[in-house]
């Protein structure tokens, strides 16, 4: 058990709690004792469980002929991915007459290995949970109150359409979610835009838009590079701002495996955290110092001429710049900025530079800072400068945090962007008008104005400033009036004081979740001395789970997998895309919205979008990211056949799919993207992005050319002699467009039909797929082009990255050597405040008021805003109560001992009540709180608000109420893993 409470008072809760819930447990998973439960999910090993564990498929095969024989009815096993973190673990569910009765995980998956962690193994449960939400509901005098679903579509609708006229589209915020397949999140991006707002975004704001800004702005894709599989090829791992074991359990598998192989692990944290326990080499940094400490590292492999020369001239720009930098930091001001002294940071340096290729892992302890858009470019310039980006062993392994952010974040519902990152300008909405088939004109007459449907939106950091800010300094006509939450949980985000005024301000809020969320409580909760506007409608509609439907999912990796449908959905529950297309005709836009998908029966014979036609409308517009080849028979093949790929290099070895006689040879397990092309040319995945060892059409690749070709007299393309194997030009070159391809001579290897649909177009908007045919097939070359990555941004507020300190701090004299970003008038709508506020504290002398740096992060038995699994009783029971780390000495000196209540603080206002965990995971200056919990408020349980049955088992505070403001200066990435507070003892 990862946190264990045993003794004092934690055994006297775990033994009431354990008395409450056991006729419920009973109940929930006849077929798995607790005892059982925990050793297969592999409590207190931490990684996944045993290759011994029972094989359900065979006693399912076994129990089928049984049935048959008795005529008992019909088992089957259904192939489905875990809903929780990225690694993508596939799990086959056993399905005994129309019920999920036991599961297994899939010992062929290439990916998991047959391991489960303590979430995956307790998978069942969220599809058969008792705890969620049943049926639409409305509140009605501060009580939650069942309505049917004629009434909650005609009610909701109508107040959207009421809100719409009266002042705009751009009144209604739509959040959409990261649980999302990826059939369900382009559809939630069409929907929202046929609506007339670019008002939505999903939980990747929260957890890597830094990376996905600052990693695609250095070398062309905002994603991980390589793959989990990928890291038994390295010789080093550095993890920063990861705890992959508990974050990302499964994991760990293949870190474990290259550690057999002698492989070197660095862990650096500010907290010693599980991952930090297989280390080699853990390195204690203060949170908010990634760059200084960085920057240490590039001193030292500069200075001892680590870095690889060739590389840097051949394949990067702008690296003299860096470099002068980075000389700047000498080991004294390092040790300063992030505590960390010379001789570590010089051995971590070192075993990166002398073990080749070594790649660096982060998460979001990187990402959630006002400066994470710098930090995560840091640690792309670390690897360039190593020469270790585009080989394998090598990259940057960015391990993203729902099942399906990666893919949400791909095609789903993005403020600046349509689906495939195409942006907002008018050519990118013509482009997907024409994929959706519908009339631009008409699209466009939806938004307020084409200046208001080619301006980026507001993002959901800081939706509750779009609701509480005064009008005059919000670059939208009216505030937003109207909050959908479709799949995501509030309590994730920070300044949480606000967002209940925000809430409270609302005419119009619409929660559509399996399980309603802390959305609901909050919203029904009354707070002294907060005004409810007496005109809000509150509703809560129950959506189906992922186990519900079928349809893809994108892992960290970039693999696609298909999931098969486990189970009907339960209850009144429906599918998210029904939902979508039911309020659409409520809307007006029914019949745009399916223009051209097919619909099929859904639960009660209701037509929904077939999510087969969803991805196939996916494959005809996603050129950018070669989306584009994976279509639903190649997925399917792969789910069937994962024996026959590799669990190194995820390719298969050979081997036809019985079923339909796909050949899979050559392919890439999930087609990671980009896959370009149409499924006909048979593209096999890029498993290793940049990699110009590889032909393109065997997954190589090199950097994209999305910046242009030259800089201030600089050429920004790759050097003669740096290309991808086979290609026809040995050099760099531009983007492929019909004018290049024309100079080149290669326009009549088009067919005609190819001419006729690739005249006028680039690579990005030929739907027929010709040019990109032409290049990768013919040619052997990028459709987008061969360049050198950025080390310089020049479109980003600090072109080189700087260190600039937290807006929260504790370290005043740091804060005038680094001081963040001047304030901003409009940005994403909004008026953003950094030094303002920054010097304010200073002068407040907040960090002698409130000394400790506070930061959050994940726990292996809960997921996100953690509803779901603290619904779960077999998670539940493991974690019962939300805690803070302190270290013993902070805690002696306040006079707080283990397992007491106490109250955390912070410049809010807010004062959280949580149980200690005295511990020296955590250093003297740092307190971490995890962030999974919701359902208290500042000590007091919200059950009473909740909806009748649909609260978790678990309750607590969370971290969240109490987090400050802060936000990147690109992105508007939410500053919560810096913070300060002040802890005391809890005293009735």
């Amino acid at each position: 058990m990862l946190l264990t409470r045993k003794g004092q008072s934690g055994q006297r809760s775990a033994q009431r709690f354990s008395s409450s819930l056991t006729d419920s447990l009973s109940r929930a998973l006849p077929t798995m004792d607790r005892r059982t439960f925990l050793k297969r999910s592999g409590i207190g090993i931490g990684a996944g469980i045993a290759a011994s564990q029972l094989n359900l498929i065979q006693r399912a095969r076994a129990a089928d002929g049984a049935d048959k024989a008795g005529g008992n009815g019909k088992i089957e096993v259904r192939r489905t991915v875990c809903t929780h973190c990225s690694v993508g673990c596939a799990v086959d569910a056993v399905v005994e007459n129309g019920v999920w009765v036991r599961q297994e995980p899939v010992f062929d998956s290439p990916i998991n290995l047959g391991a489960h962690c303590a979430k995956g193994a307790a998978l069942r449960e969220h599809g058969h949970g008792e705890y969620r939400l049943k049926y639409p509901m409305k509140l009605v005098n501060g009580k939650y109150q069942r309505i049917s679903w004629d009434q909650a579509l005609q009610e909701v609708s109508a107040k959207l359409l009421e809100i719409k006229k009266a002042t705009g589209p751009d009144s209604v915020f739509f959040v959409g979610s990261s649980k999302h397949n990826n059939e369900q999140s382009q559809l939630l991006r069409k929907f929202v835009s046929f609506f007339g707002t670019n008002n939505c975004d999903h939980q990747a704001r929260i957890c890597h838009s830094t990376t996905v800004a600052g990693v695609a702005n250095t070398w062309g894709y905002g994603a991980m590079t390589n793959s989990y599989n990928d890291m038994q090829n390295s010789k080093a791992i550095m993890y920063i701002g990861s705890n992959a074991a508990e974050a990302h359990p499964v994991s760990m598998l293949h870190m474990l495996h290259a550690k057999e192989s002698g492989t070197k692990v660095i862990v650096v944290d500010p907290r010693f955290t599980r991952t930090a326990a297989k280390s080699d080499q853990y390195v204690r940094i203060r949170s908010g110092s990634d760059i200084p400490y960085l920057y240490g590292m590039l001193y030292h492999i500069f200075k001892n001429g680590w870095e690889d020369k060739k590389y840097i001239n051949d394949r990067v720009y702008g690296m003299e710049k860096v470099r002068e930098e980075v000389m700047k930091w000498t080991p004294d001001k390092v040790e300063e900025a992030c505590g960390v002294p010379e001789a570590e940071v010089f051995k971590a340096a070192e075993t990166m530079a002398k073990n080749r290729p070594s790649t660096v892992v982060w998460c979001m302890g990187q990402t959630q800072h006002s400066i994470g858009n710098a930090m995560v470019r840091a640690s792309c310039i670390l690897q360039l400068a190593l020469g270790n980006v585009g080989v394998s062993g090598g990259g940057t392994n960015i391990f993203r945090g729902h099942d399906n952010v990666q893919g949400a974040t791909d095609v789903g519902p993005n403020p600046d962007s349509l689906p495939g990152y195409y942006g907002l300008a008018t050519g990118a909405w013509k482009h997907w008008a024409n994929v959706w088939g519908v009339d631009y004109e008409w699209v466009k007459k939806q938004y307020a104005s084409q200046a208001m449907m080619e301006k980026s939106g507001t993002t959901v950091s800081r939706w509750v400033d779009a609701v509480l800010e005064k009008n005059e300094f919000i670059d939208q006509d009216n505030n937003v009036r109207g909050m959908v939450f479709w799949g995501h949980a509030p309590n994730s985000q920070t300044r949480g004081l606000d967002m209940k005024k925000a809430l409270d301000k609302l005419d119009l809020l619409v929660v559509i979740d399996p399980y309603p969320s802390a959305t609901a409580a909050m919203a029904a909760m009354k707070v002294d001395g907060q005004e409810l506007n007496p005109n809000r409608a509150v509703y809560l509609l129950p959506a189906a789970t992922q186990f519900e439907t079928s349809g893809s999912v994108t892992a960290s990796n970039r693999s696609i997998q298909w999931r098969e449908k486990v189970i009907e959905p339960l209850f009144e529950s429906r599918t998210d895309h029904m939902i979508m297309y039911q309020l659409a005709e409520k809307l007006g836009f029914g019949k745009e919205l399916v223009a051209k998908l097919k619909l099929v029966p859904g639960k009660g014979g209701m037509m929904e979008p077939e999510p087969e036609s969803m991805l196939r409308e996916i494959n005809r517009g996603n050129w950018t990211i070669g989306y584009t080849g994976q279509s639903p028979e190649r997925l399917k093949a792969h789910m069937r056949n994962m024996h026959l790929f590799d669990v190194k290099t995820l390719r298969c070895k050979g081997g036809k799919d019985a079923a339909s006689g796909y050949d899979m040879t050559g392919d890439y397990f999930g087609l990671p993207w980009p896959c370009y092309g149409t499924p006909e040319l048979k593209h096999p995945g890029s498993p290793n992005l940049y990699d110009n060892t590889r032909h393109v059409m065997d997954g190589g690749g090199n950097f994209r050319a999305n910046f242009g070709v030259e800089r201030e007299g600089v050429n920004l393309l790759a050097e003669d002699g740096s290309h991808s194997v086979g290609a026809d030009i040995t050099t760099g070159y531009p983007e492929f467009d019909h004018v290049l391809l024309k100079k080149l001579g290669w326009w009549d290897d088009l067919t005609e039909e190819e001419k006729k649909a690739a005249e006028g177009k680039n690579w990005k908007t030929d739907l027929s797929g010709g040019i990109q045919r032409v290049c990768l097939k013919v040619h052997g070359v990028h459709p987008f082009g061969n360049a050198k990555a950025r080390a310089v941004v020049w479109n980003f507020p600090d072109p080189v990255p700087l260190h600039r300190e937290p807006i929260y701090g504790t370290k005043p004299d740091l804060v005038a050597k680094y001081p963040t970003h001047d304030d901003k008038k409009a940005f994403w709508r909004l008026p953003t405040l950094y030094k303002s506020i920054q010097q304010k504290n200073v002068e407040a002398k907040l960090y002698e008021k409130f000394p400790i740096i506070l930061t959050s992060g994940r726990l292996v038995e809960y997921e996100g805003g953690g509803e779901e699994t603290r619904s779960n009783p077999w998670l539940a029971e493991l974690q019962q109560d939300n805690f803070v780390e302190i270290n013993p000495k902070a805690a002696s000196d306040r006079g707080i001992r283990d397992g007491e209540y106490v109250i955390v603080s912070t410049p809010t206002g807010a004062r959280i009540k949580v149980k200690a965990l005295v511990t020296p995971r955590v250093g003297p200056d740092t307190a971490f709180i995890p962030f999974h919990f919701s359902g208290w408020w500042q000590g007091k349980d919200m059950l009473e608000y909740y909806p009748e049955g649909a609260a978790p088992v678990v309750r607590g505070e969370a971290v969240n109420t109490a987090t400050t403001y802060g936000y990147d200066s690109v992105t508007m990435m939410q500053e919560t893993k810096t913070t300060i507070c002040n802890i005391e003892r809890y005293t009735a």
